[in-house]
């Protein structure tokens, strides 16, 4: 601990660990710690409680001494009361008021004041005090007065007196009653230090290993992952304490485990996305060369060449596009929708166009949108959308089956309300596994198949929220198989 803790802490008290000062090159201002603070404070606390207290108490103790006096007094009058007038030697006088500590007592009875003892030059009274009638308040503003007052004052003591006397009245020199006063006040400094001193240890003590160890710990292994956080060693491992602390470790291990696991998967996305652009510039080149040998199909000689010919290069043509997007989507950008007016049915009549081929003509695709409705979409991204979901329906469909041995089924209905426009793409296939139900929208994750990517979903989903609409796997209790409800608004044109 260097020289400046020293000066800073308290004799008494070891300084907590956690006072903290660098040098590196120049002098940093010191740190105190928590622990360091909670002494300090304690101190301060216990300082002010007992300055509370010691106020009335100096109080008291001025009150005590002053009754000390006149019960000495007291005694001292009956001597002297008792004595005829002049019968008194001045040497008995003299001792009765050295034993009393005064320089006069003077009796008060209902018809006369008589003065009893006196030296021979009674000084000049500073200050008339009487202990019957004084308020809490007259008694801590006398007491303060005597502490902080000039030397050599006197004052006039008065006091309930016996023998049916009125009062008893001494005159007295202030200054043993002040030093008395300081060495009390020196007593109480020195006791409050002691107390504030093992209170606050104690205090310390407590917090450390309550408080601040955990802390530190939980400190410790927070600057310690952070330098590593993907590494699965450094999540911290719970105390299993019942205390704030002890669920704030729970809660850091479980944040730090789903910390790691996503970037985890951040890296392995990163490496995929490596490999999709090579494979995306490879295999785009094919498709533009696959493109440019369909051409040809346009000017066969063969009528079913020729009609063949314009969709299989439209579908080129989006298989190209999509390549070329894919990266954006790895990117987590989207192209803004370009949005204009198509009608719903001519959509999904090309969508089921589409994947019709895939059902292998074993999956009845029914197109139940009617003709009159028209949508304010992208259509290009709205594709995309069905196509996503019809082809996930024929996929489970081809791989479990349908339920209860129906003929295997793909609807696609809509229907038009006050705001949105209803889109609902339903199959009775064997459903979505509840497992499956609470990521299925996320990317790499939503899978309900083997060797399925996960992708489709979460495309579907990114192109749905940016055209200001909602997606959603209606619960199992609405039927049989998967049905995925669309819902769009109804903008004006």
């Amino acid at each position: 601990m260097d020289a400046r803790v020293q000066q800073n802490e308290v004799p008494a008290v070891v300084a907590p660990p956690d006072v903290v000062s660098s040098t590196s090159g120049r002098q940093n201002p010191v740190r105190i710690g928590l622990a360091s603070r909670v002494l300090l404070l304690t101190i301060a606390f216990i300082m002010l409680v007992e300055i509370a207290i010691y106020v009335p108490s100096i109080a008291s103790f001025r009150n005590g001494w002053l009754r000390d006096r006149l019960s000495a007094a007291y005694t001292a009058a009956l001597v002297l009361d008792a004595a005829p007038d002049e019968m008194i030697p001045d040497q008995l006088q003299k001792d009765l008021l050295t034993s009393v500590g005064a320089q006069s007592i003077a009796l008060k009875r209902p018809s006369s004041r008589r003065l009893l003892a006196a030296s021979d030059m009674p000084p000049k009274i500073d200050e008339r005090y009487d202990l019957r009638s004084a308020s809490p308040l007259e008694s801590v503003k006398a007491a303060f007065r005597t502490l902080f007052g000039q030397e050599g004052r006197t004052i006039s003591a008065v006091g309930d007196a016996p023998m049916g006397a009125e009062y008893i009245d001494i005159t007295i020199d202030e200054t043993p009653l002040r030093k008395a006063m300081w060495d009390y006040s020196v007593n109480i400094l020195i006791l409050s230090l002691m107390l504030s001193a093992m209170v606050a240890a104690l205090a310390v003590a407590s917090l450390h290993f309550l408080v601040l160890s955990p802390v530190r710990r939980l400190t410790d292994n927070l600057m310690r992952f952070g330098e590593k956080p993907d590494d699965p060693t450094r999540i911290i491992q719970p105390s299993g304490r019942l205390h704030e602390i002890g669920l704030a470790e729970t809660a850091l291990a479980s944040m730090q485990s789903t910390l790691v696991e996503e970037l985890r998967q951040k890296k392995h996305l990163a490496a995929l996305g490596l490999a999709v652009a090579k494979i995306n510039h490879d295999l785009r080149n094919i498709l533009s060369t696959a493109q440019l040998l369909s051409d040809r199909l346009t000017t066969s000689s063969d009528p079913i060449g020729r009609s063949v010919g314009p969709k299989l290069i439209a579908t080129l043509d989006r298989a190209i596009s999509y390549c070329q997007s894919t990266l954006t989507y790895g990117r987590a950008v989207e192209r803004a929708p370009d949005m204009s007016r198509h009608a719903l049915r001519a959509l999904v009549d090309e969508a089921l166009e589409i994947v019709s081929p895939e059902g292998g003509g074993r999956v009845a695709l029914l197109n139940q949108v009617p003709l009159d409705l028209v949508i304010h979409v992208d259509a290009e991204q709205m594709l995309r959308v069905l196509l996503n979901l019809c082809r996930n329906s024929i996929e489970a469909l081809e791989s479990a089956g349908p339920h209860d041995g129906e003929a295997p089924l793909v609807r696609i209905s809509a229907a038009p309300g006050a705001d949105v426009v209803t889109i609902e793409i339903a199959d009775n296939g064997p459903g979505v596994p509840p497992r499956a139900r609470a990521t299925m929208f996320e990317a790499f994750r939503g899978s309900t198949r083997s060797g399925g990517t996960g992708l489709g979903l979460a495309i579907a989903a990114e192109i749905v929220d940016a055209h200001d609409g909602t997606i959603f796997l209606l619960p199992e209790e609405a039927g049989p198989g998967a049905t995925f409800r669309i819902t769009l608004p109804l903008r004006s044109m």
